[in-house]
């Protein structure tokens, strides 16, 4: 089955409330993440099991890409745990990465 995620629909399952800030703002994101529509449907799931570990995934407010992050007061073995799942998630779906320096946060920034 293929599900294709409308914005609004993103915005939803990512916990955002949609007005035309946000609908802008994940139309940017949409725009400049290369090869959104190979992983986008994955999204949602892939947010579920971070959930597991403290984990979400959620837009930035410094650029215009999707980020994976883990709550700063989560133990190391929520932390090695949350790690192990995205490592495991971008390599299954091809994603290229970029880490912050001394953050447990990740940019999504699109397809290989």
């Amino acid at each position: 089955m293929h599900l294709n995620l409308t914005p609004e629909a993103l915005l939803t399952q990512l916990g955002y409330t949609q007005n035309p800030q946000t609908l802008k703002q994940i139309n940017d994101i949409i725009a400049n993440t290369v090869g959104f529509e190979k992983f986008s449907p994955h999204i949602p799931s892939f947010n579920d099991a971070l959930a597991v570990e403290k984990g979400y995934i959620a837009m930035s407010n410094s650029e215009n890409y999707l980020k994976i992050k883990c709550n700063e007061d989560s133990s190391a073995d929520n932390l090695t745990a949350f790690n192990k799942i995205v490592k495991h998630w971008a390599d299954k779906y091809k994603l290229d990465l970029k880490k912050v320096d001394n953050k447990n946060t990740y940019y999504i920034l699109g397809h290989k």
